[in-house]
């Protein structure tokens, strides 16, 4: 497994950043930010996810282990693949992006090329309570928020469709409770929209 690669950028072939390794040159795949970020002769470091397929293998490099992490956080999420998480990526910062899942602002996500609206709500519901911990928090510490009142209808109801307690509290947290089971759980499906 590569895990880094430090070298001399070499060029660019079109969307492809190479790097000369001791006279190898490793061709790899990398965000819009450091693409822009990195020039040839330049030296450099990449952090670097290898993903190998059939009839494939492509090399992910990322200028800072924090944005490699997050990438292999989005790789988690179902149906998301590596060009899907690239693109999100693409939309800020690393930092910029783990806003906008802990924040559940689907519509940013929703920025990225080739991520729907269902992509967008999945990588919210899987990640909302990973992205923004830090090693030892719990997501209930993160969520402000206790767990999960398991008695409730609509909450079963989240619980049943895959939420973790703690997102389906998130997703309950403001909106009325006076309301019907059915019309709270639609509004959490949306956002509390």
């Amino acid at each position: 497994m590569i895990a880094t690669l430090s070298g001399v950028v070499s060029e660019k072939l079109g969307d492809v950043l190479v790097l000369d390794v001791g006279g190898v040159g490793y061709g790899l795949i990398v965000t819009l930010a450091d693409f822009d970020s990195l020039h040839a002769g330049q030296p450099a470091k990449l952090y670097v996810h290898e993903h190998i397929r059939e009839d494939a293998h492509d090399l992910y490099g990322f200028a800072q282990q924090d944005t490699l992490g997050l990438f292999r956080q989005l790789l988690s999420v179902k149906n998301v693949g590596p060009k899907v998480a690239l693109a999100v990526l693409g939309i800020g910062t690393a930092a910029d992006v783990r806003a906008a899942i802990a924040g559940g602002d689907v519509k940013r996500l929703q920025t990225a090329k080739g991520v729907g609206k269902r992509a967008a709500e999945q990588m919210v519901v899987e990640l909302r309570d990973k992205v923004g911990l830090m090693p030892g928090a719990a997501a209930e510490d993160v969520v402000g928020r206790g767990a999960a009142n398991l008695t409730d209808e609509a909450t079963q109801a989240l619980l049943s469709l895959g939420y973790s307690e703690a997102d389906a509290a998130l997703a309950l947290q403001n909106i009325d409770p006076s309301l019907p089971t059915e019309e709270r759980i639609k509004q959490a499906l949306k956002g509390g929209k």
